[in-house]
């Protein structure tokens, strides 16, 4: 005969304790003191007891599941972004599930209508928009979303990013003041919120001094399409004399096609700016002037804005932007007395 499943009672009758109090120990958050968790753990290994989280689930209508869902993660910031998070979410007592998500409409409604199934208390979204019909559908079942690194107009969905508008003004400063006459821009896709307000920071900075830039392409947060975009923006009979790039991973395909392809001096020929500052930035190959992503502050606001969204399913949604410093170093011209 199979051996019968050891139960919470059967951990509280060899520990001494109340059952109640054995689930205290397994439920976090829950107060006991250390004699008593010491008690209750040892007794449970003892015995192999282990915890039904999807029971409690039932019982508390809480699984204490977070679903992160991220379209890619060629770009580098993603991984880093997506580690943080789960790390300081596991710090709080939940657990992590993560879904790769197409970058459509239709693939995104496909995986999170997968995630619901899972009764998480919550979602957080990188990198991707939601449908407003999928939004009601998760309003009306209690889950609350959070958007990281993207926001999305008229959702009602609380978002983090960094002050998008005011980076891409800043490099735009930038090189006005560095003296440069040619100045172009490859963008990130403009159907995503970031790629916009970075470009539309960028055009506001140069209008304010009374110029235009020489050239905008979106650059679609694509490898190759970044390059063919710097392939055309080159072979024109005034090329420009500085590009800024909408993310670090296309500033990457913009150096690499600028001096291994073309031949041409970065920054003596043309200066680069990316945005993001991920860690391949401060390599010497690269040594890429930036705009830091403040990770670790648009982490902690994600967090916080999850956890008391799921406290209170009535709080009104909210839009935080961090700023985002520029990072100096030697892929951009840099300007005489310029301050970081």
């Amino acid at each position: 005969m199979a051996e019968s499943k050891i139960t919470s009672l059967d951990v509280a009758r060899r520990a001494g304790v109340s059952q109640s109090a054995v689930s205290r120990v397994f439920t976090p958050g829950g107060s006991a003191s250390k004699a008593t968790i010491d008690k209750v753990r040892r007794a449970a290994e003892e015995l192999g007891y282990r915890p039904n989280v999807l029971a409690r689930a039932m019982i508390t209508g809480r699984s204490r599941i977070i679903g992160l869902v991220v379209a890619y993660l060629d770009n580098q910031f993603y991984p880093l972004a997506l580690e943080r998070l789960s790390n300081a979410l596991q710090a709080e007592g939940y657990h992590v599930l993560v879904f790769m998500a197409p970058n459509s409409a239709e693939g995104v409604d496909k995986v999170m209508q997968e995630l619901l199934d899972y009764q998480i208390d919550g979602i957080i979204t990188a990198s991707v928009a939601m449908s407003s019909d999928l939004t009601e559908r998760c309003r009306a079942a209690g889950i609350p979303i959070v958007m990281f690194n993207r926001g999305q107009d008229g959702s009602g969905l609380s978002s983090v990013t960094s002050a998008n508008h005011e980076g891409g003004r800043r490099v735009a400063e930038f090189f006005l003041a560095a003296g440069h006459a040619r100045i172009a821009h490859i963008s990130g896709w403009q159907g995503a919120s970031t790629g916009r307000d970075r470009q539309r920071g960028f055009l506001d900075g140069l209008a304010a001094a009374g110029r235009e830039p020489v050239a905008v392409i979106d650059g679609m947060f694509d490898r190759e399409a970044t390059i063919a975009a710097t392939r055309d923006l080159m072979a024109r009979a005034a090329p420009p004399d500085a590009i800024f790039v909408g993310n670090d991973f296309m500033a990457f395909a913009v150096m690499d096609t600028l001096r291994a392809e073309l031949g041409l001096r970065v920054p003596d020929d043309v200066s680069v700016v990316g945005y993001d500052d991920v860690p391949l930035a401060a390599w010497p190959a690269y040594d890429l002037t930036s705009l830091r992503q403040p990770v670790n502050r648009m982490v902690e606001a994600t967090v916080e804005t999850i956890l008391a969204e799921i406290a209170d399913r009535d709080r009104p949604a909210r839009r935080i932007e961090i700023a985002a410093p520029l990072i100096i170093r030697g892929s951009a011209r840099k300007p005489e007395g310029w301050r970081s």
